[in-house]
């Protein structure tokens, strides 16, 4: 019989990838996923590009690992054209939500969320190809969602989002293979993010519910593992994803979700 208790844990142990020297950028890096991917790729010895539009967040965790930074929105075409120049390993991570049904939901959000999470990757992506291809080496890491492979209600953008950021990886990963360049997709479910947990905390005042209800019976209700991702973990399979062990390892999605997309 399985221990429960161990299933419960968060991550227990790191996974040695040494990217000692690789030049490595990481959009969103200021919280959650983004975070604990740039702390995990820099203590592997990467060099860091970090990027996000909040500067106090993106700073300090550039002073926490020794990165450069740079303050960005990723909705404006002009601010990411360049950003994947010179480097060996791309993961494209910022992302955001909006919840309506499809015919109340504002075309402008729409636009807003396509552009953050499928043009602004593809954008970084280009730029960052020409270089990996003579270097004949690359890794792109595109941070996609259980919402990737599973549509949900009132989440029309994020869905058509995350679907084409996964053909996006997909397409990459056939024409790149062929210069040392992979490209995969992480597919988490609910991540414990800072965000994510204002969203609890909100459902929990307003339907006057304890927050691990909330947690219970709302985002993990279709997850057959009853605990939220930890962004260690994705950091962890995102360097797996960037280190030797995986160097055939291109065009996939792994998912991290519990088993939500498992039934």
């Amino acid at each position: 019989m399985a221990d429960s208790s161990a299933a419960a844990a968060g991550p227990s142990a790191e996974v040695a990838v040494d990217l000692t020297g690789k030049r490595a950028l990481v959009t969103g890096a200021g919280s959650g996923i983004g975070a604990a991917v740039a702390r995990k790729l820099a203590v592997s010895g990467a060099r860091l590009l970090l990027v996000d539009r909040l500067a106090e967040s993106v700073e300090r965790v550039a002073e926490e690992t020794g990165a450069r930074y740079t303050v960005a929105d990723l909705s404006e075409p002009d601010a990411v054209a360049e950003l994947g120049e010179d480097t060996d390993i791309v993961v494209n991570n910022a992302g955001l939500q909006y919840v309506a049904p499809v015919h109340q939901y504002p075309p402008d959000m729409f636009q807003l969320l396509l552009a953050v999470m499928v043009q602004a990757p593809f954008r970084i992506i280009r730029s960052a190809l020409p270089g990996m291809y003579h270097n004949g080496w690359g890794r792109i890491v595109n941070i996609s969602s259980v919402h990737g492979i599973r549509a949900a209600p009132l989440k029309s953008a994020y869905v058509t989002a995350k679907h084409g950021l996964e053909g996006l990886s997909k397409t990459v990963a056939v024409e790149a293979a062929g210069y040392g360049v992979t490209s995969n997709c992480i597919c988490p479910g609910y991540v414990r993010t800072p965000l994510l947990e204002r969203r609890i905390a909100e459902h929990s005042v307003r339907h006057r519910v304890p927050r691990e209800q909330v947690i219970e019976d709302v985002l993990l209700a279709r997850t057959p593992v009853k605990r939220l991702v930890d962004p260690v973990e994705v950091a962890e399979l995102t360097a797996w994803l960037c280190g030797v062990s995986a160097v055939s390892v291109t065009g996939s999605s792994f998912s991290m979700d519990g088993g939500w997309s498992a039934h």
